[in-house]
C-alpha cells in the first residue's frame, strides 16, 4: 500500500526539519511505500529551504507550494494532487508542529489495514488526551468547537470532529468533489468528516495524545473561528432534510396543543389542567408522526416498545419544561393572555424535544460505521 502524508506548512521552519527526520525513522518499521508531501502556503521564513534540504537525502519526499490561503485550500491542494498521480492508496492529515506523534503514524495505519475507510487520531475517545497544562479557556475552546462540529453539524457519532491527525483510503477521496466543500480554513475538518459520514464510510478513532506545539504559533485566528461556524451551519442546512420535517411535524403539533387547548377552555375546564392535557396531546401527536415519517429512514436499533418508554421520558421531560413556562408566566402576569403564555410554553419544549429525540429516541446507528 502506497500511503502519502501530507503536511501543510506556513512558517515552521524550526519544526519541520525535525518532525520529517523523526517520520523516516518511522518509516523503516512500517512495511508499506510511505512518502510525504509538504504543502507550503509561501512561508516567508525558509521553510521551504528546509524541506529542499532534506529532500537531497529524501527521495520519497514531495514538496508543492502555493500562496497563504488557509489550512482547508492547503489540503484540498495536496490532495488533488495526490489523486491526479492516481498512485497513492491512502493519505494522511499531520500538523507540522509536533501536536501529532510520528511514532502514532504505524496505529492509524494498522486499522486501514483492518478495513478502515477514514481513520482518526482521537483526543476524546479512551485513552486519547490533551495537553495537561491547558488552561481552562482553551479546554473549553476545544470542546465547544468539537461540540459544535458534533450536533450543529450532525456528526454526533464521532468523538472528535476536529481532529488534525488523521488516514483516509483515497477510494474515499476520489468520490469527494474536494473543490465543492466551500471551505479555506479549519473548517476543512468537518468539512471533509462530513462527506465521508454521509458516504457511509467506515470511521475508526484510534486514541492519541495531543502534544502542545513545541515552536512557532498557532495559526488559528477569528477568520478560522467565524468560517467553522459558518460551515457547521452549511451542513446542518445541507441535511435539513430531517429538521425539516420535525418543524413540519412540530407545526401541526402546535395546531393540535392549542386546538385542544382552545376546545377544552370552551368546555370550561382550569386553564393549568388544559394547557397540561394539550401539551400531552401534541407531544403523542408529534411522537407517532415523526415515528412513521420524519425518523422512518434511521436505523433504529430499539424496539418500537423501548422507542415509545425513551419517548415517554423525553415527554414528561418537555411537558415539565412547558408547562413550567406556562405557570411561570401566569403567576407572573396574571393579566397576560392564556393563549401567549401557552405558546411561549411550546417553544423552549419543541427545542429539548427535538434534540432529545433525535440524539437519543430515534438515533440513527448502522452498523459498523464508527468504531474504536
Amino acid at each position: 500500500m502506497k500511503i502519502v502524508i501530507i503536511i501543510p506548512t506556513y512558517n515552521e521552519r524550526a519544526n519541520i526539519g525535525p518532525l520529517l527526520d523523526a517520520l523516516q525513522g518511522q518509516f523503516a518499521t512500517i512495511e508499506h511505500d510511505m512518502h510525504v508531501l509538504v504543502v507550503d502556503d509561501d512561508s516567508p521564513d525558509g521553510t521551504q529551504d528546509a524541506v529542499r534540504d532534506r529532500m537531497r537525502s529524501m527521495s520519497n519526499l514531495e514538496l508543492i507550494t502555493g500562496e497563504k490561503q488557509g489550512l482547508g485550500s492547503a489540503y484540498i491542494r495536496g490532495m488533488t494532487h495526490v489523486l491526479r498521480t492516481g498512485s497513492a492508496d491512502a493519505v494522511f492529515e499531520m500538523d507540522a508542529d509536533f501536536s501529532h506523534k510520528s511514532e502514532d503514524v504505524p496505529r492509524l495505519i494498522a486499522a486501514l489495514e483492518s478495513g478502515a475507510d477514514f481513520v482518526i487520531g482521537s483526543r476524546y475517545v479512551g485513552g486519547g488526551t490533551i495537553p495537561p497544562d491547558w488552561g481552562f479557556l482553551r479546554r473549553m475552546n476545544s470542546r465547544l468547537g468539537n461540540l459544535v462540529a458534533r450536533y450543529l453539524a450532525g456528526i454526533y457519532r464521532v468523538k472528535d470532529c476536529t481532529a488534525g491527525f488523521r488516514a483516509i483510503r483515497t477510494s474515499l477521496l476520489s468520490r469527494i468533489d474536494l473543490t465543492d466543500l466551500r471551505v479555506q480554513g479549519y473548517a476543512f475538518q468537518i468539512a471533509l468528516l462530513y462527506e465521508a459520514v454521509i458516504r457511509k464510510a467506515k470511521i475508526v478513532e484510534v486514541p492519541v495524545d495531543f502534544i502542545e506545539r513545541r515552536e512557532g504559533q498557532s495559526k488559528l485566528g477569528l477568520d478560522d473561528i467565524l468560517e467553522f461556524l459558518q460551515s457547521a451551519l452549511w451542513l446542518r442546512f445541507r441535511s435539513s432534510t430531517t429538521f425539516i420535517k420535525f418543524g413540519i411535524v412540530g407545526s401541526s403539533g402546535v395546531l393540535v396543543n392549542l386546538g385542544a387547548f382552545s376546545l377544552l377552555l370552551l368546555l370550561g375546564m382550569n386553564k393549568y389542567v388544559a394547557s397540561a392535557i394539550a401539551i400531552e396531546l401534541s407531544i403523542v401527536w408529534n411522537f407517532f408522526l415523526n415515528n412513521a415519517w420524519t425518523f422512518r429512514w434511521r436505523s433504529k436499533h430499539d424496539h418500537f416498545h423501548l422507542r415509545g418508554l425513551k419517548f415517554n421520558a423525553v415527554s414528561f421531560l418537555t411537558l415539565g419544561v412547558s408547562f413550567g413556562t406556562f405557570t411561570s408566566l401566569s403567576l407572573t402576569f396574571p393579566d397576560l393572555s392564556p393563549y401567549l403564555s401557552q405558546l411561549a410554553g411550546i417553544v423552549p419544549a419543541a427545542l429539548l424535544n427535538y434534540f432529545l429525540n433525535s440524539y437519543w429516541t430515534f438515533k440513527d446507528q448502522p452498523a459498523g460505521s464508527v468504531h474504536r
